[in-house]
């Protein structure tokens, strides 16, 4: 998007934290740096009074089960092995980045943040209408839940560099010419000057 990215409402703005989960983040080859802005994100995210909410991929047994054949991304889960269920502590969310009572934390079973989650209920029953987005994958995660926000009509803005993946030439093609077609995309530094003051909540 080229147009200018007005000052965000603290209580109409969620920051999605998407899967940052152990084993993902393990894929990374220097994760730290990019695990410190996104907690430096959050921290700003949690004194703006913004809501701040956890997307994990997870699959429980019955998930596995139901995996059917065709499915490609099924095929990739099953050869995963243990170490995308649900139970697993490859699945959980870097304590680096660890929710805390009255987050949104929802587990996902899909690529996208949207499908196969409650999130866009609880997302606008929190009367939220405007989404930050931070995740790893850029090709994965990031890509399909900013198209599908954009679906629903979500105002998007995708942090570059509290985005990640394990190839950094995809991840820049995406940030630099893909991305910007439905979000805005600043970095994370930035994040604070867009962002109004934080409001009290009763």
């Amino acid at each position: 998007m080229t147009d200018e990215l007005p000052t965000l409402d603290p209580s109409r703005t969620a920051l999605l934290v998407m899967d940052y989960q152990n084993g993902i983040v393990g894929m990374l080859a220097e994760p730290q740096e990019l695990l410190q802005r996104a907690a430096a994100a959050v921290a700003v995210a949690r004194e703006r009074g913004v809501t701040v909410g956890y997307v994990r991929v997870a699959f429980t047994d019955a998930d596995y089960q139901a995996v059917p054949a065709t499915s490609r991304m099924g095929a990739q889960v099953i050869a995963a092995g243990r170490s995308l269920h649900a139970d697993s502590p490859e699945t959980a969310i870097h304590t680096l980045l660890a929710p805390r009572p009255g987050d949104v934390v929802v587990r996902k079973t899909r690529v996208g943040a949207f499908s196969t989650t409650g999130l866009d209920a609880q997302l606008r029953e929190r009367g939220v209408d405007t989404l930050i987005l931070a995740g790893i994958s850029t090709s994965g995660v990031v890509l399909s839940t900013t198209r599908d926000a954009y679906d629903r009509d979500y105002a998007i803005v995708v942090l570059a560099d509290a985005c990640a993946d394990p190839d950094a030439e995809v991840h820049d093609f995406l940030i630099e010419k893909i991305l910007p077609r439905k979000a805005h995309v600043i970095s994370a530094n930035e994040m604070a000057a867009r962002l109004g003051r934080a409001q009290t909540r009763g």
